[in-house]
């Protein structure tokens, strides 16, 4: 390792292997595809690194990095994010280990497109309010209060929340369930863990009106022409809209709030409390780890890491939800 006065970092071939290696290490305690994407995703940095041979590690090369994925490598600029993310994370590896002392890829985005998902999403505040204005006094109050929170907590969509019939919950203890089927999905093939306060709304609701047999909706209108219905997912929406605009969200550039940010809201706040990428996927139930690298690059973004984490393996969660 070479370094300059103004603190430039040259690591020779050897040198850039080991740190490698080293960073793919302390990956093992990971999820496999996640480890996997990082580990693929930073083979291409270093045989970069050892072909540019200008590489210092500062802002500038890693400009140079991401032109060079977008023009010669040609990838999408949802794949230059994740492969930036992969550096990012190799960067807070050295730094921990005083190789570095700042992170040159913290500024750098993917290009072409924000590394972020374009869906507004609510603040804690906004969060807090939203559920400050659902009054739990009646079988409508609890049915909305429990459907919010499944959506903000446990990132459930309007289908899924439409869809669940009595039958697919699951109230025992020490771990609630919910089974669900999402958007163009043939079954409910996913179960979903229901944290104790979302647990409590549903006693709750379920001990105000009659559930029926396992068959019947979790969620059922509580109208008095169409009660006992199941509800429906522009319902769901009216509802979830109703309470936006109570809680004085939808105001300003953030009308553009719609219910499908409960479920946005729920994966980043999930990446805020040190989810893995493939943590969120699996419990996102979205399509690919590079999906849910979107909500971790948003939450990076937006709430930048200090420049040098305390002992904790990059890509490995700070917490548990």
């Amino acid at each position: 390792m070479h370094s300059g006065p103004a603190g430039k970092v040259r690591l020779s071939s050897g040198a850039l292997s080991r740190h490698y290696e080293g960073f793919v290490r302390s990956l093992r305690r990971g999820a496999p595809e996640t480890r996997g994407t990082y580990e693929r995703a930073l083979r291409e940095f270093v045989r970069w690194c050892r072909s540019d041979r200008r590489c210092r590690f500062e802002e500038g090369d890693i400009i140079r990095y991401r032109a060079y994925l977008l023009g010669e490598r040609g990838l999408s600029p949802v794949s230059v994010s994740t492969y930036l993310t992969s550096v990012r994370r190799f960067c807070d590896y050295l730094i921990v280990h005083k190789v570095l002392r700042e992170n040159p890829a913290r500024r750098v985005g993917g290009g072409g497109r924000p590394a972020r998902h374009t869906r507004h999403a609510l603040s804690p505040e906004q969060v807090a309010a939203l559920l400050e204005v659902v009054h739990p006094v009646d079988e409508m109050g609890l049915r909305d209060l429990a459907f919010i929170k499944l959506m903000l907590l446990c990132g459930l969509s309007e289908i899924e929340i439409v869809r669940a019939d009595v039958g697919d919950l699951s109230l025992d203890l020490p771990c609630s369930t919910l089974r669900v089927q999402g958007k163009g999905r043939k079954e409910k093939d996913a179960v979903v863990q229901i944290p104790r306060e979302v647990r409590e709304v549903l006693e709750q609701y379920l001990t105000v009106r009659d559930p029926g047999p396992v068959g019947s909706p979790l969620f059922a209108s509580a109208g008095n022409r169409t009660r006992g219905e199941r509800m429906t997912t522009r319902g769901v929406r009216e509802r979830v809209n109703h309470y936006l605009d109570r809680a004085g969200v939808k105001q300003g550039r953030m009308r553009e709030i719609t219910p499908y940010s409960l479920r946005h809201t729920a994966a980043l706040m999930m990446a805020g409390a040190g989810a893995s990428p493939d943590e969120i996927r699996q419990r996102m139930r979205l399509g690919s780890v590079v999906t849910a690298m979107l909500y971790v690059n948003q939450q990076e973004e937006e709430h930048p890491p200090s420049d040098a984490p305390a002992g904790r393996a990059p890509g490995q969660p700070s917490s548990k939800e």
